[in-house]
């Protein structure tokens, strides 16, 4: 097998994420040449000052001519528009990868614009990332000893998985492979539900009369709570639209449990409560043990 390198690299969307790999591929020495693609020029200009990229274009298609891999760091509701826009210039050796949470909505997406699926669309999720946005919280080991799903379709080709899977092992992180509708359901549970779960207490807390008081005394706890409720909104807007059927699911799980909870608690419930906090104890400690 030929060792791993990118020629030319073209990162659609320079923000965390996609500025995390960057750096990544940069520090590992296997890429050449990376163009940087966005709407925010004083933002791609910020990220060849740091470094990130070689250089930028904002027109898309003079952008994807070139490149052996194309990754699109974007929110999911701007997939199929991208697509749409780079399908007549992309070479048929051009492999075409994504970083987005939700994979069936991509998958969808591709569909939509190419009609049947493109053999080198390998789509991945990373399994990493900080509330913070922008260039400039991109670091190169972001993705250090981190998960990254990838979900070939049934028509990905072999090489096209193997090169997007080497790419992510570069950055030095652990790639698994999972079918799309695995995927979502997974991560709707896992990531998805937690990040509206942040954002409807800080919305709630935030609309109630005496909110400046509650915000002034809030510990630690709630803090480390509510952090990824100042991750982008656009984005978790798209999340939740383009993995809906998922979410919807697990909120109703959720919810129904949470009405066992507030009756346990109007009826001061102590066996309830015991077992309800031992239970999330053992199965919390667990997880980070491992």
């Amino acid at each position: 097998m030929d060792e791993f390198f990118i020629q030319q690299l073209c990162l659609i969307g320079v923000g965390s994420i996609g500025g995390s790999l960057a750096c990544a591929l940069r520090k590992a020495g296997v890429v050449k040449e990376i163009v940087g693609v966005g709407r925010n020029i004083e933002n791609l200009k910020r990220a060849v000052q740091l470094g990130v990229i070689d250089r930028y274009e904002q027109d898309l298609q003079k952008a994807v001519v070139s490149a052996d891999m194309v990754v699109l760091a974007v929110p999911l509701g701007a997939m199929e528009s991208i697509f749409k826009s780079i399908a007549p210039c992309l070479n048929k050796n051009t492999i075409l990868t994504d970083v987005g949470s939700a994979k069936g909505s991509v998958v969808q997406a591709a569909v939509n614009v190419f009609e049947t699926l493109p053999p080198n669309l390998v789509p991945a999720h990373p399994i990493a990332g900080t509330e913070k946005s922008g260039v400039e919280a991109a670091f190169a080991e972001l993705f250090n000893a981190r998960r990254i799903i990838i979900t070939p379709t049934a028509v990905s080709d072999k090489h096209a998985v193997l090169q997007v899977r080497s790419m992510w092992e570069a950055c030095g992180a652990e790639v698994i492979e999972m079918d799309v509708e695995h995927h979502d359901e997974v991560l709707a549970a896992t990531s998805h539900l937690p990040h509206m779960l942040a954002y409807t207490l800080v919305d709630t807390l935030a609309r109630m009369d005496d909110s400046q008081e509650i915000f002034d005394y809030a510990a630690g706890g709630f803090r480390d709570f509510t952090r990824i409720a100042s991750s982008d909104p656009q984005m978790w807007h798209d999340i939740c639209l383009a993995n809906h059927v998922a979410l919807v699911k697990v909120l109703e799980r959720f919810s129904s449990e949470l009405k066992e909870l507030t009756e346990a608690v109007q009826r001061n419930d102590s066996d309830y409560l015991k077992a309800m906090f031992s239970r999330a104890k053992r199965a919390r400690d667990t997880f980070c043990n491992k």
